[in-house]
């Protein structure tokens, strides 16, 4: 892939999403990163801690798009069968290598909380190559700002590196 094709893949939407934060999902993610917090569980515990609800683990940003994307909360005009991120890194798979997730950011506007509705605008902010040992290493950066629904406020922003080895 030439530089040029990087440049023109710079500004490319990666795809918008609107999830519901479900309570079950975020106890279930806190267990698979270990953290036993009950905050996590507990709509008391995460009361005295000055939180109007259950809020998400910090990096649970990172996988919204897999939990509570219902297809009635879908714009109309969504297409659900397209794939946003597979047009991004087709063209650098073509040729074979490998994927692989690099760096993830989290910046928070506000605690991400269960019952929260989002929508999710992902886009591609960077991409640029780097030689190693011989190897092309084709970096992607994808960030995804997270918004309430209903008002537009933000929420948090995910930034993170796709890494394309060849």
């Amino acid at each position: 892939m030439s530089d040029d094709v990087l440049e023109q893949i710079i500004g490319k939407p990666t795809g918008t999403t609107v999830v519901t934060v479900e309570r079950g999902h975020l106890a279930v993610f806190a267990d698979a990163v270990r953290d036993q917090s009950p905050i996590y569980r507990d709509t008391r515990v995460a009361a005295e801690a000055g939180l109007a609800g259950i809020p998400a683990p910090p990096t649970y940003p990172g996988v919204m798009n897999n939990f509570g994307a219902f297809p009635e909360l879908q714009s109309a005009d969504a297409d659900l069968g397209s794939n946003p991120m597979g047009e991004v890194l087709g063209p650098l798979m073509a040729n074979g290598g490998i994927i692989l997730h690099g760096e993830q950011e989290f910046t928070y506007e506000r605690p991400v909380l269960a019952g929260d509705v989002l929508v999710g605008e992902g886009k591609v902010v960077d991409a640029y190559r780097k030689e190693s040992k011989g190897r092309t290493m084709t970096f992607v950066v994808v960030e995804t700002a997270w918004r309430e629904r209903e008002s537009g406020d933000p929420v948090c922003t995910s930034r993170m590196n796709i890494i394309h080895r060849a």
